[in-house]
């Protein structure tokens, strides 16, 4: 990312207070997308790259709902609904 003091088009601004799912979601999918790399954005919003990647696994685990603070219990104890095995 070559303006750190401009924000990214298209993406929340690095002040942000409140990290909903969809703001978390826009991040992955920017680095995904290859808009930003993902130092650039673990550096931009001061993430660790470990919280990047728990954000990684709940999308891909459970969608964008997977996301959300409330339900982060709820989907560490269940299974990955995308790799359960019928039964």
């Amino acid at each position: 990312m070559s303006h750190n003091s401009a924000n990214p088009p298209d993406l929340p601004s690095p002040h942000t207070k409140r990290w909903v799912a969809r703001r978390k979601a826009e991040i992955v999918n920017a680095v995904r997308n290859g808009k930003m790399d993902i130092e650039d954005a673990c550096r931009y919003y001061m993430l660790s790259t470990e919280e990047f990647a728990a954000w990684e696994r709940a999308i891909e685990a459970h969608g964008v709902a997977g996301l959300r603070v409330t339900r982060l219990q709820v989907y560490r104890d269940a299974p990955p609904t995308r790799l359960a095995k019928p039964r």
